[in-house]
């Protein structure tokens, strides 16, 4: 067993299950969101980028362009969440609840999708 290969597929598959459960719940309820588990979202979709770096097979580019999209968008709704609670002062509002869960549920399409190529990979791989 490959020890690189079990840390790069945990990495994936956390940062999918976390963005997962930070994205369950009402649209436009804030009390189905929480803040810490956005932050280990963008955490762990971080590191998660930062194993895909040096792959230079085009399936690898494709998991870091996936990677790429999940980490803007989640940074985008820490954002919207900042700009909501402390800038603006409005709170979470159902609104800006729903904006910050739909861009999470973007980068959850993303980390799906780099899930299902790992699968795809892993499938294809012959001895």
């Amino acid at each position: 067993m490959n020890l690189e290969k079990v840390i790069f597929g945990f990495f994936i598959i956390l940062a999918m299950t976390l963005n997962f459960g930070f994205v369950l719940g009402d649209l436009d309820d804030p009390a189905h969101h929480d803040v810490y588990e956005l932050f280990f979202a963008i955490v762990v979709n971080l590191i998660a980028t930062v194993l895909k770096f040096g792959e230079r097979t085009q399936i690898g580019a494709i998991h870091l362009a996936s990677s790429f999209v999940a980490d803007l968008q989640l940074i985008a709704a820490a954002g919207v969440w900042a700009t909501a609670v402390y800038l603006t002062g409005t709170g979470l509002t159902p609104g800006v609840t729903a904006s910050i869960v739909s861009l999470a549920a973007g980068a959850l399409a993303a980390n799906v999708l780099s899930v299902i190529m790992l699968l795809a990979e892993t499938v294809m791989f012959r001895r």
